[in-house]
């Protein structure tokens, strides 16, 4: 039963995880992806730069400078204090706040790409039969940039399944809170347990052909539709 819960119990956390952080993503990165798919403001370039780091950064670098933000003498501190906590690093709200960050540009990249196809014609349809820009982003904007949305999803949700060097330097290794399926692989592996390395290293390559099979369907769906 034990042996059980060491796979189950790392596969549960990371996808709340993974849950928890595309939905906050879809919050947090429809209003940026919209703003750099739209602005002719000289501060784009740099803030898109800023967006897309994690993609270049090695996890570990960012791991690290977060690990210094989430620790008790940086920004970290008082806010964990403010659920009585001392410290961000090696917690699940940690994870959470690494992983948006680390998965940004996961969700704003294909949003951005799914905004910029947006013509100017179907806004300024709308405007004209009167639509607000709150109508006009959600009747209008939303349907026509749903594969956006949707790679964006796709895509979000399965990097942060598979993160390691971020979690490795925020999270650590502690069982129920921050051992996510990574981080028990290389345990696993550490300790000799092969078999049960196999079965969530397996588990993790048929989820990688899942998520890759699904998003060259949506592109060749999109493609269809603009075409």
């Amino acid at each position: 039963m034990a042996g059980v819960n060491e796979i189950i119990q790392p596969v549960t956390l990371t996808l709340t995880l993974a849950f928890i952080v595309t939905a906050l993503l879809l919050v947090i990165g429809t209003p940026i992806s919209w703003w750099l798919s739209r602005s002719r403001s000289v501060w784009k370039a740099p803030v898109a730069a800023v967006v897309a780091l994690p993609l270049v950064l090695p996890p570990t670098v960012l791991g690290f400078y977060l690990l210094l933000a989430f620790g008790p003498n940086g920004p970290g501190g008082p806010l964990a204090a403010l659920w009585g906590a001392r410290t961000l690093a090696f917690s699940f709200e940690g994870l959470v706040i690494a992983s948006v960050l680390y998965s940004l540009p996961f969700m704003t990249q294909p949003l951005r790409t799914g905004f910029e196809a947006i013509g100017r014609d179907s806004l300024e349809a709308a405007a004209t039969l009167g639509a607000n820009r709150v109508d006009t982003f959600v009747r209008v904007v939303v349907p026509e940039a749903r594969a956006g949305y949707l790679t964006g999803m796709v895509l979000t949700f399965a990097h942060t399944v598979g993160e390691f060097g971020v979690v490795l330097m925020i999270g650590g290794n502690i069982p129920g809170e921050t051992k996510l399926v990574s981080m028990a692989i290389y345990d696993f592996v550490e300790r000799l347990e092969w078999h049960k390395a196999h079965l969530l290293a397996g588990g993790m390559v048929l989820f990688a052909f899942v998520v890759i099979t699904a998003v060259m369907l949506l592109d060749r769906r999109a493609g269809r539709v603009v075409g």
